[in-house]
């Protein structure tokens, strides 16, 4: 006959539980990667497109992809579904870092100008 093992866990460490609020638990495994290997490269941006394999605007594409994401979670607010999208695309070599910029700037715009329109509107 097996009996159930309770396991008990011990409280967690003030390091672990401010891990657990930071902004950066809230970061998909493959972001948590990129700012390790990110800092391990100090902070070269250069060098992390080399140890990745990948052209500097990928890199900075996928980086700012990663900025987008944290700024969400420090700000607690919702992920940026177009920003994501951009940030993919220029990973695949299918915009420029650039235009991507670009394109959320211009969303950005838009959307204070719709905002604006409703608050006069109303």
């Amino acid at each position: 006959m097996q009996y159930p093992i309770e396991i008990q866990s011990s409280p967690p460490t003030p390091e672990r539980a401010a891990m657990e609020r930071s902004p950066l638990s809230r970061l998909p495994e493959d972001d948590l990667s990129l700012v390790v290997q990110f800092v391990l490269c100090s902070g070269s941006l250069k060098d992390l497109a080399r140890r990745y394999g990948v052209s500097y605007p990928t890199i900075r594409g996928r980086l700012d992809g990663l900025i987008e994401r944290l700024r969400a979670a420090v700000e607690d607010r919702p992920r940026d579904p177009l920003a994501e999208t951009l940030a993919e695309m220029v990973q695949r070599g299918e915009l420029t870092a650039t235009g991507a910029r670009k394109v959320l700037e211009a969303a950005k715009e838009r959307d204070q100008e719709r905002k604006q329109e409703d608050q006069g509107g109303s």
